[in-house]
């Protein structure tokens, strides 16, 4: 298998360019209801027919692979039909684990990895090799979520591993989990070859830790704790480890107490192991037969993580601006919008007449590059009179990408008429819009009604004195007296 620090770790431009690719891969509506479908009935089958929770889980990864709800439904369920079996089977023989994916993996077709791979852990979910196999790919298509759980899996499968450790840690530090980076270089440090550079990495992390010190809570250690404490043994914690430990003692107990592990999870993630916190929810929402009201639950924290996770890499590119760290930037952001984009189609076909959800679904559809869907979604937000304004300028906006200049420029022109004095931001950039579009076209006089509008409001805007100056007709000869 590739080395996860040369595959994962792109120039800005190739970044940039897979960030774009991977977060514009949205599921048609139609298989995305398709897939709900085959989640819901994995879900009530899990309790009494493990294995046919499995294939259709299974049916939910490959079709989704960077879903890490469908993925941590697949490995809780695997997890429990092999608890205190020998897993293996003739898809980890012939397929070789993660051996057998490597010419996948040379030939760059990562989506396969993941099917094959998803059919090996079927039968043997403890084939380290195949999730790392996995997690690599996972990386290369920005599906960063689901490319913690499988070498979380991998760790857990593996966790004397030299490699398994090694990718764990630059995983983790490109997330800002400095702590439990650390502990995975402590945890192989003894092995035969790896002192030297284990205490090299140990000592290069302590450094970024402490620079990156106040960024953010993830990957933190509790005070007066030490180093991985936090992810190692979260019930040691103050001042909620004997709540913690009381929570899991109560799923144990009664594993249907659905708010018990709505509670956990947030303990979990306010004292650092978002990891858990994640694992937690899943178990969580399979619990409650994917209930609604849990699934939102999950969907707000897995926002707010990615949110978070962004902070934590822009925080360090601004102590350290290196290619791999811009890298990282990239590949979370890709993550965060594609993320954005499947949470919000999901509200949107869940409350068809929420236009919230629509209008919010549109913006991230157009960042993604997917401007056709995005104006249908646009336009049905038309709807709400107190956006139309705002609305209309992203359609411009959206037009203009696809070269249907008239369209771009009458809904300019609308959000000039509809933007008022409140909505100052909106309606400068729609009247800049407006005058740049209007000049490429060679309409001088709307370009320069659009511009002087600007000037008027803010002559600072952007670039809009040098665009006049070339509007205008006549230079000032200036006066003498």
């Amino acid at each position: 298998m590739a080395n996860e620090s040369t595959a994962a770790s792109p120039g800005p431009g190739d970044a940039a360019s897979a960030a774009a690719s991977a977060a514009s891969a949205a599921l048609p509506p139609a298989e995305r209801a398709r897939l709900a479908q085959c989640f819901q009935r994995g879900t009530q089958a899990a309790p009494t027919n493990a294995d046919y929770a499995i294939d259709m889980f299974s049916l939910c990864v490959a079709g989704d692979p960077g879903n890490a709800i469908y993925l941590q439904s697949l490995m809780v369920t695997l997890r429990k039909k092999y608890a205190g079996k020998k897993a293996g089977g003739l898809a980890g023989l012939f397929g070789g684990g993660g051996r057998g994916l490597k010419k996948l993996a040379l030939n760059a077709q990562w989506r396969d990895v993941i099917k094959q791979g998803v059919e090996i852990i079927k039968t043997n979910p403890t084939d380290h090799s195949c999730l790392l196999a996995m997690a690599e790919a996972c990386g290369n298509l920005m599906l960063v979520d689901a490319q913690n759980v499988y070498l979380r899996a991998a760790l857990d499968a593996a966790p004397g591993d030299a490699e398994v450790n090694r990718q764990c840690a630059r995983f983790a530090a490109n997330q800002g989990h400095f702590d439990q980076a650390i502990e995975c270089w402590r945890r192989i440090s003894k092995l035969k070859g790896l002192a030297e550079e284990a205490e090299r990495e140990i000592a290069r992390l302590s450094v970024e830790k402490t620079i990156s010190a106040g960024q953010g809570m993830m990957g933190r250690a509790p005070a007066g704790g030490k180093a991985g404490a936090a992810a190692a043994t979260p019930e040691a914690a103050a001042p909620g480890g004997n709540r913690v430990a009381e929570l899991k003692q109560v799923i144990r107990d009664n594993p249907a107490a659905v708010d018990s592990y709505l509670e956990l999870a947030d303990l979990l993630e306010r004292e650092g192991t978002i990891a858990e916190a994640e694992q937690v929810l899943a178990k969580g929402l399979a619990a409650s037969g994917n209930e609604i009201r849990v699934r939102e639950h999950v969907e707000d924290r897995q926002l707010r993580w990615a949110r978070h996770k962004v902070m934590i890499a822009e925080k360090r590119l601004e102590s350290e601006d290196t290619p791999d760290i811009r890298a990282s930037l990239e590949k979370l952001k890709a993550a965060q919008l594609k993320q954005e984009i499947d949470i919000y189609a999901a509200r949107s076909a869940r409350y068809p007449e929420n236009l919230t959800w629509k209008y919010e679904l549109a913006m991230r559809l157009k960042s993604a590059g997917n401007y056709a869907e995005a104006i249908r979604l646009f336009q049905d937000v038309m709807k709400d009179a107190g956006r139309k304004g705002a609305v209309s300028l992203e359609l411009g906006e959206c037009f203009q990408k696809i070269r249907q200049y008239d369209l771009a420029m009458r809904n300019y022109q609308e959000a000039v008429d509809v933007l008022t004095d409140r909505q100052a931001e909106l309606r400068k950039r729609a009247l800049y819009r407006a005058g740049v579009l209007a000049a490429g076209l060679n309409d001088v006089d709307a370009a320069r009604k659009h511009l002087q509008a600007l000037a008027g409001l803010d002559f600072g805007y952007r670039d809009v004195a040098q665009r006049l100056d070339k509007l205008s007709p006549v230079k000032d000869k200036g006066s003498d007296g």
